[in-house]
């Protein structure tokens, strides 16, 4: 039996610094809790609410960015036909979903 690799995916710093924005979120999160918990103020709530959104839509722009300068690029960049269609069509996914939000 031999030692396993993980794979990694993208920058080792890009990822430090999404799931620092991530643990930011979710305290974020968090504090909204305890606004409705507390009877906050409704617009007060959807503003925090907006707050938190954006955050994650700068989160998600992080992960494509890297997803794109390390494994997109690779796979376009691939001998291999069948893996530059793959990655082309998995990036069209995620397009259509986030337009369908």
């Amino acid at each position: 039996m031999g030692i396993e690799t993980a794979v990694r995916h993208g920058s080792a710093e890009t990822r430090r610094k999404i799931l620092a924005r991530l643990r930011s979120v979710a305290g974020h999160v968090r504090g909204v809790e305890r606004m409705v918990e507390d009877d906050a103020y409704c617009v007060d709530v959807m503003r925090q609410v907006l707050a938190v959104q954006r955050a994650l839509d700068r989160v998600n722009a992080m992960v494509l960015e890297d997803h794109l300068e390390h494994c997109a690029s690779t796979a376009i960049r691939s001998a291999d036909p069948k893996e530059r269609e793959r990655t082309i069509a998995e990036l069209l996914e995620v397009f259509e979903m986030s337009s369908k939000l």
